[in-house]
């Protein structure tokens, strides 16, 4: 009895290690693009907390509440009632604006 070789033996390994090698690449690329994301939505997060802060009690607190948040103030701007807050977190920046609000009852620092 004779036996015939077949061509296409063992063409499945190197498909198989094709489709993994896909696949890292995939994942990879989609753990960073979660990461990019995760990191804004904590900038944003920190970015109104620290302009919340800023507005309402100063530079000490506003950068203590940075801080907390594992954010790093970039700039802070006073623009009449306004506070813009530039913030980075990670890779990521976010800008927010809080309003400064003085009751009539409490004296203007």
């Amino acid at each position: 009895m004779t036996v015939r070789a077949r061509p296409d033996r063992g063409q499945a390994v190197p498909l198989l290690l094709a489709v993994v090698a896909v696949a890292a690449v995939v994942l990879f690329a989609l753990a960073s693009l979660a990461a990019a994301a995760v990191d804004g939505a904590r900038a944003r997060a920190a970015a109104d907390a620290v302009a919340l802060a800023e507005s309402a009690s100063g530079r000490s607190t506003a950068q203590a509440v940075a801080t907390a948040n594992h954010a790093r103030i970039v700039s802070v701007s006073h623009v009449g009632e306004d506070v813009l807050v530039v913030v980075v977190v990670g890779r990521a920046h976010a800008t927010a604006r809080a309003r400064t609000y003085v009751a009539e009852d409490r004296p203007v620092p």
